[in-house]
């Protein structure tokens, strides 16, 4: 169940993420809104599993656990999105 949770959440974060990067980045913006949006979804539910997985694997505590399932996924899609926008240049 935990499992289900965290991907709905992944993808709430990632449409969120879209968006921003939206706004951040007006006037360049290479795949469009919607395409902002499903470029971060994918990043986010990708590097919240890999997170939820690998953090407690290395040994680290649940509190890192969560703390990286929080902020890694929004700042990996910010990453990508903008990675993709220096690819395009």
């Amino acid at each position: 169940m935990e499992i289900i949770i965290l991907i709905v959440v992944m993808v709430i974060v990632g449409v969120i993420m879209g968006y921003v990067a939206g706004q951040i980045w007006k006037d360049d913006s290479p795949l469009g809104q919607q395409g902002n949006m499903v470029v971060s979804i994918v990043t986010c539910v990708l590097v919240g599993l890999l997170d939820w997985y690998v953090i407690p694997a290395m040994g680290f505590s649940d509190t890192l656990k969560y703390v990286g399932v929080a902020m890694e996924p929004a700042l990996g899609a910010l990453l990508v999105l903008w990675l993709i926008r220096r690819a395009r240049q």
